[in-house]
């Protein structure tokens, strides 16, 4: 049995700026299979180091600099085609620079408490217990049945 697998490596990170506010990502539908509000990340290059993954995909979606983020969890599931898809989480709250949106989709900053009021990506308030619940770490859908997948929170 090989102790290999394929893997799709990401990251996400929950950017606040210490007065209730968090920057959020409308992502276009016309672009993304899904849409809504979102954390701001994206993909791990070849031969990146995670912390520089976060940095880079940080400054190129928001126009700004984090300093010092956090590894806080992860969030990961098997494609249909047996690749893990994993999303390291990271919280910031140390930044530099002047918001700005990308091609990746509007930028803005929004009350944390507004959020459950929002269009929000599909699972981003079951992801968000990872960033506020210190006992879990993680976040991995499992398939039971054909395309019904379960939340398992660690």
């Amino acid at each position: 049995m090989s102790r290999s697998e394929n893997v799709i490596l990401t990251n996400m990170c929950l950017i606040e700026d210490g007065k209730g506010n968090v920057v959020i990502q409308y992502r276009d539908p016309k672009r993304y299979a899904w849409s809504g509000a979102a954390l701001p990340g994206g993909h791990i290059e070849a031969g990146e180091s995670l912390h520089a993954s976060v940095v880079r995909e940080i400054f190129e979606e928001t126009g700004l600099t984090i300093f010092n983020p956090s590894l806080v969890g992860m969030k990961h599931w098997h494609t249909k085609e047996g690749i893990r898809y994993l999303v390291f989480l990271y919280c910031a709250d140390e930044f530099e620079g002047e918001i700005q949106s990308s091609d990746e989709g509007e930028v803005r900053w929004a009350a944390r408490e507004e959020l459950p009021r929002m269009d929000l990506a599909y699972d981003l308030l079951n992801l968000l217990r990872v960033f506020e619940e210190e006992e879990l770490s993680e976040l991995f859908y499992s398939e039971r049945l054909k395309d019904d997948f379960v939340r398992e929170f660690w």
